[in-house]
């Protein structure tokens, strides 16, 4: 179609062809005209080369000319032309039919061109009219309208940009108003503001002065926080809820609440550094007396070791009481979050619909949460680091023991602190106060086991005069133990300390006050009333001691009874009447105080030392069993001392009594190897440090005199002050059991049943030396040796030796009541006393016996008569029951009776008499019902028995 087009146009605006073209165009058309087979036809234009399809610009007579030979024929020009001709008619065919056959379309779009062409001049009429209409309009309405609307524009835009102009006016004042808030502590205000001014700077930020103002609201902002920094940093040290309030509301709004934590934690860290870094450099300065500046560039371990001795307390206390500011602000800082989140999730909200803000708020609870309760165990071992550098950097050895114990004091409520801060048990703390308490306690002790032998060394075993109602818990060592259950403590007084004592200590002092506020005042007002008076002014004040004596009811339970078993702690069975005690009391009381207890001032001032080392040991129990172990050698000490002093001699064997038994020997060896210094040259230095001399007998204590029955008095002050010392021991092993570690328990049940039940088992040997020289037993011995016995006749009067023994029997219990005077002597010494002296007086008589060497029946009768009145007029003398050795008397006299095969028989069972004795007996009865091959017999006998001794 567009050929076909192009080819009519074509045809009607070009130039009409020249007359010599007439020619070829008649051929052409006669070409055109002559009848075609379609077929041949269609063959001739595909036989036309491609390159004529090619492009318009092609230049075909070019193409042509460039494809002749070089040698030209005639007749092949010729017919090539003709195939051109042909292909050129097929091509002119082809076309125009085609433009025949579009003929009818082409002349329809024609027509649509001319119509086209009239609707166009139409148009432009119509543009012509209209423009000038308009142009009339224009200048009759539309300029006046347009111009007011133009100006109502104009001023809409001025008044938003007035409107802009006082909002930045107001944002450039803003910081004012927000230095006046900061100056108020409204951090929550002035946060909001600023955050409101950043808002409404970021509206107006098209103005060239906003870009300026908008950095300084990020400096202010920056600044707020700086501020709001260090107003949290105030909260470690004094704690006000409505100022935390306020700085945890200015982070929230922040969106800061998990930096703020971090943050806070890092202050309370600093806090505690700077705190005690403080403390201790005003101490150090104080004492240093100058202003010289080198300490406050010291590490705070190295300022330590600056502290003096007389400031160490001062500091240690000041220093627990500004930690304990520290803590105390932790824990209301923990308390406030705890009912905070209660607050928030009691109170209904609007945030269901929020599920993703609520979930964020609760993450940061838990963050908050789980960061606080961390913090408790880092903040403690902070603390814990700082006291144990500053208990570290003094030695405290050489302090004195007030002193020691009141760094104790300090320490272990500081532990108690900590337990309820954060459940700890203090590890670091206990390890240093371990390593200070061990070192002093090692020191203090070598120079207090220095002191007791100092002091026994120079004791005169006299009487300490004390009330007869004393009592270790009247002393002020031990009442540490009354605040624990001390049964002095009044019933309307009792509960207000338990229920003090049930407070935790953060809500005791949550109001005020300090747990390490030092309690001097209440020392010093603290009396003792233990000692008696030395006698009484009136017969007034002597009655009312005897009332006190029969009214018993504030005396000790232990204390009332005159002796007990030391076994079995029963009171003994024989049964004394109330009268017989009362004047025995009151016979005693003008000796000297019946029922006060027989110490010495060294007593005292063991058991004082005793209540000390528990006093140590109650504070600090990592160090239980340190203590309890020195506090077995000051007992052992004593018990050794005694037993040096007044028990040691030789003859204790060849009496054949066992007076001392295994258990003592070995208690006494085991003292000897291990706490007493024999100057061994194998021994090691730091075995001798650990080490005390053997003491010494002061020379004012003369043992040797007859007149005081060789110092009776001061045998029974010392020995009765060890069994008083051991009762006391007994009594206080509840409370030295409770606080001994489980693993070394038998070391202190080993202790009591080896070494503290040993000291009544003293009571033997010390009085059986009295007992030995107090009766002249070697002059019965030879008034015996004189005695006749092989008689012929039975006696009826005894011989002179028994009145001569009973009479030494009277002037020893005169001379015991002499010492009695003097002393006290209680029941169980009285007793222990005469059994020694009755013992000794039997053997005696046995051992007289067996010097006999010739004996009738009737002499052995006449030694039964002997025996008899000796028997009845002792126990006038004496409440011993049973005589003590009557059988050993009466068997050996009735032995002489019996036959050879009894005789064979009692050798064998009755061991307790001697070879001699034996011997004696045997021959004695040769000739009476004993032949010598019989005698022979037995006399082998008696020496297969002592074969095995040898």
């Amino acid at each position: 179609m567009f050929l076909l087009c192009m080819y009519q146009w074509r045809m009607t605006h070009t130039t009409p062809p020249p007359a010599d073209a007439d020619a070829g165009v008649e051929e052409l058309r006669e070409l055109r005209e002559q009848p075609t087979d379609p077929q041949a036809q269609q063959e001739i234009i595909d036989s036309i080369e491609e390159v004529y399809f090619s492009s318009d610009s092609f230049d075909m007579v070019q193409y042509e000319l460039e494809k002749l030979p070089p040698d030209l024929n005639l007749l092949e020009l010729e017919e090539y032309r003709d195939k051109l001709k042909r292909q050129q008619a097929a091509v002119s065919k082809r076309v125009a039919d085609l433009i025949l056959e579009k003929q009818p379309s082409y002349v329809k779009e024609l027509e649509r061109v001319t119509s086209l062409q009239t609707n166009l001049q139409l148009a432009a009429v119509i543009c012509t009219n209209a423009r000038r209409q308009l142009h009339s309009a224009k200048e009759g309405f539309t300029e006046a309208s347009l111009g007011l609307l133009a100006n109502q524009r104009r001023r809409q835009l001025l008044t938003g940009l007035l409107k802009s102009l006082r909002t930045i006016k107001t944002l450039q004042r803003t910081d004012v108003r927000l230095s006046e808030m900061l100056e108020e502590e409204d951090y929550p205000g002035a946060i909001q503001l600023c955050l409101e001014c950043q808002k409404a700077a970021s509206t107006f930020k098209h103005y060239n002065c906003i870009s300026e103002l908008n950095s300084k609201l990020q400096d202010t902002l920056e600044q707020i926080e700086e501020q709001l920094d260090v107003a949290l940093s105030k909260t470690c040290k004094h704690f006000d809820v409505s100022h935390y309030t306020k700085v945890q509301l200015a982070y929230k709004l922040l969106g800061k609440t998990q930096t703020a934590m971090d943050q806070l934690h890092m202050h309370f860290t600093q806090a505690i550094h700077n705190t005690v870094f403080q403390v201790v450099l005003g101490y150090v300065e104080l004492c240093a007396g100058n202003a010289d500046t080198k300490f406050q560039k010291m590490p705070y371990k190295d300022l330590c070791t600056h502290i003096t001795t007389d400031s160490y307390i001062p500091c240690l206390t000041d220093l627990c009481k500004a930690l304990w500011e520290v803590m105390l602000s932790y824990h209301l800082t923990m308390q406030w979050h705890d009912e905070h989140y209660k607050e928030e999730e009691t109170t209904p909200g609007a945030d269901d619909s929020n599920t993703e803000g609520s979930d964020e708020s609760n993450v940061g609870r838990s963050y908050v949460k789980k960061k606080l309760e961390h913090g408790l165990t880092r903040i403690w071992q902070d603390v814990q680091l700082k006291v144990k550098a500053y208990l570290l950097g003094t030695d405290v050895s050489n302090f004195k023991y007030d002193d020691f114990i009141v760094v104790l004091d300090v320490i272990s409520r500081l532990m108690q602190v900590g337990e309820e801060f954060c459940g700890s048990k203090s590890e670091v703390l206990q390890e240093s106060i371990k390593r200070q308490s061990v070192n002093y306690f090692k020191n203090y002790h070598r120079t207090r086991l220095e002191e007791l032998r100092m002091f026994l060394e120079n004791e005169t075993w006299e009487l300490c005069p004390v009330k007869s109602n004393f009592s270790i818990a009247q002393l002020h060592e031990f009442r540490f133990m009354g605040q624990c259950r001390s049964p002095s403590v009044s019933p309307s007084r009792q509960p207000e300390s338990t229920e003090l004592v049930e407070l935790c200590l953060f809500e005791q002092y949550l109001q005020g006050g300090n747990p390490f506020e030092m309690q001097i005042d209440n020392k010093e007002e603290e009396t003792e009333d233990v000692l008696a008076s030395n006698g009484y002014e009136s017969d007034e004040l002597e009655k009312s001691v005897y009332q006190d004596y029969d009214s018993d009811s504030d005396v000790p339970e232990e204390l009332k009874q005159d002796y007990v078993d030391e076994q079995t702690g029963d009171a003994p069975v024989k049964s004394v009447s109330r009268e017989t005690l009362r004047s025995r009391k009151r016979s005693d009381y003008n000796l000297n105080r019946a029922n006060a207890p027989i110490l010495t001032n060294t007593t005292l001032n063991v058991i004082r030392l005793v209540g000390k080392y528990m006093q140590m040991m109650n504070i600090l129990k990592p160090i239980a069993f340190d203590v309890i172990h020195c506090v077995s050698q000051l007992f052992d000490y004593y018990l050794y001392a005694v037993y040096t002093f007044f028990g040691r001699n030789d003859m204790y064997e060849s009496s054949g009594l066992g007076l001392i038994s295994s258990r003592l020997r070995t208690t006494l060896s085991r003292i000897q190897e291990s706490l007493i210094d024999m100057v061994s040259p194998h021994a090691s230095p730091e075995e001798r440090k650990e080490k005390v001399p053997s003491p010494h007998l002061s020379q004012l204590v003369i043992l040797t005199s007859s007149d005081t029955l060789y110092g009776l008095a001061e045998r029974v002050v010392a020995t009765e002050s060890l069994v008083f010392l051991a009762e006391q021991f007994e009594f206080l092993q509840p409370h030295l059991d409770t606080t001994m570690p489980s693993a070394k328990k038998p070391f202190l049940q080993q202790f009591y049943s080896q070494t503290v039940s040993t000291a009544s088992e003293l009571r033997k040997p010390i009085y059986w030396i009295v007992a030995a020289k107090a009766i002249d037993y070697e002059q019965m011995l030879l008034l015996m040796a004189g005695v006749k016995w092989d008689i012929k006749e039975i006696m009826s009067q005894h011989n002179v030796y028994v009145d001569v023994l009973l009479k030494e029997f009277e002037k020893f219990n005169q001379r015991l009541g002499d010492v009695s005077r003097i002393v006290r002597i209680p029941l169980p010494v009285s007793n222990v006393l005469w059994e020694h002296c009755i013992r000794l007086a039997n053997r005696t008589l046995v051992e007289g016996y067996a010097n006999v060497k010739k004996c009738s029946n009737e002499g052995r009768a006449l030694m039964q008569l002997d025996f008899q009145q000796f028997l009845m007029k002792l126990e006038k003398l004496t409440d011993l029951r049973p005589i003590p050795d009557k059988e050993f008397v009466e068997t050996y006299i009735k032995a002489y009776y019996l036959t050879e095969n009894d005789m064979e028989q009692f050798i064998k069972n009755h061991r307790e008499y001697s070879m001699k004795q034996l011997t004696n007996l045997v021959n004695v009865c040769l000739g009476s019902h004993i032949n010598k091959k019989a005698r022979q017999k037995l006399l082998a006998a008696i020496d297969d028995i002592d074969r095995p001794k040898r």
